[in-house]
């Protein structure tokens, strides 16, 4: 419902090829580990955003969106679904261009802001699973 085709082909095919993940340590027992790594393999810039800023897959991290000074294309986000529309409203402030929900996060009201906004928008997919099936 909140991922057709079209859209998540667009996000990961025109949109950018900068994604911020939210959420993203290193920590390698978390999915945003894995997925940035996944992300990377096809050609993304990973930039992870998480409180403490680590460098991760060999790209420097940043303690928030709006502490990031290049531009992002997609804001990816690994957070409680209650604390998802925050990442969203904030990828809106900085001018990204998408914002994608991984599996299991869902905010219907900050999907509803985001697309009002003008951005293209996922929830509750991942991009690890649909970047491989696009051919």
């Amino acid at each position: 419902m909140y991922g057709d085709p079209a859209t998540v082909r667009k996000i990961l095919t025109e949109l950018g090829d900068t994604w911020a993940v939210v959420g993203l340590s290193t920590n390698e027992g978390r999915a945003a580990h894995g997925v940035a790594s996944v992300l990377q393999r096809h050609g993304k810039r990973i930039v992870p955003i998480h409180p403490k800023a680590e460098t991760v897959h060999g790209e420097q991290g940043y303690p928030s969106l709006s502490a990031v000074p290049f531009k992002i294309d997609v804001v990816d986000v690994f957070l409680n679904s209650d604390l998802a529309g925050q990442a969203a409203d904030e990828a809106v402030a900085i001018g990204a261009q998408a914002v994608w929900f991984q599996l299991g996060v869902v905010d219907e009201a900050a999907y509803e802001r985001t697309r009002a906004a003008g951005l293209e928008m996922v929830m509750d997919r991942c991009p690890a699973i649909e970047l491989p099936m696009l051919r």
